[in-house]
């Protein structure tokens, strides 16, 4: 009786899965992929902001360090 339980969860598991590849196959055909353009853009953009952000977090954690010496002087 347990052989026949599992043979019925594989039939019910084979056409789901199919159906679920199916699906996802065609939601990957809606992605709009970027073109190597857009990915470079995309990229020094990117890069941008991280050294604007990290030379702005330079500068602050330089000044509370100094502010802070001063007032443990």
């Amino acid at each position: 009786m347990a052989a026949q339980g599992q043979v019925s969860k594989v039939r019910d598991v084979v056409p789901r899965s199919v159906t679920f590849v199916q699906e996802v196959w065609a939601e990957l055909k809606k992605v709009h992929w970027p073109t190597r353009n857009e990915t470079y853009a995309a990229t020094t953009v990117v890069l941008v902001l991280v050294g604007v952000v990290a030379l702005y977090l330079g500068v602050v954690d330089f000044i509370l360090s100094q502010a802070v010496s001063w007032l443990l002087r």
